[in-house]
């Protein structure tokens, strides 16, 4: 693996193991919610650190920001789609918080990284 890899990044490595944890709790959801909530929580999901190699895989710091930040955006729409499903029975309150911790940890790296490519003031 390369040293200057997206993947040797903490913030890679975290938000990859926080994807695989929400696919399995997508596994318990109803069937009937295969192909709604769960895909689209899915496609949330892997965007996530999808977003993150495209960004670091850009040559601009503009670039490598924009796809940062879609990152983040990202995971706050899987936090809010498993809000949702805490209501509607599909995750418990524990399951979500354990998910929201994570997402505020990642959410902290891919500020700081973030920080490193905007322009200095």
């Amino acid at each position: 693996m390369n040293e200057y890899s997206y993947r040797t990044l903490n913030v890679y490595q975290d938000a990859k193991a926080w994807v695989i944890e929400v696919y399995k709790l997508l596994k318990f959801f109803p069937a009937e919610e295969r192909y709604a909530l769960c895909d689209q929580v899915r496609r949330a999901a892997i965007s996530v650190t999808s977003n993150i190699a495209e960004g670091m895989s850009r040559y601009s710091a503009k670039e490598k920001v924009h796809f940062l930040e879609i990152a983040y955006a990202s995971m706050k729409e899987v936090e809010s789609q498993l809000d949702i499903s805490v209501d509607l029975g599909y995750v418990s309150q524990e399951q979500f918080l354990e998910v929201e911790s994570k997402i505020n940890s990642i959410s902290r790296q891919l500020s700081t990284l973030r920080s490193k490519y905007l322009p200095q003031e």
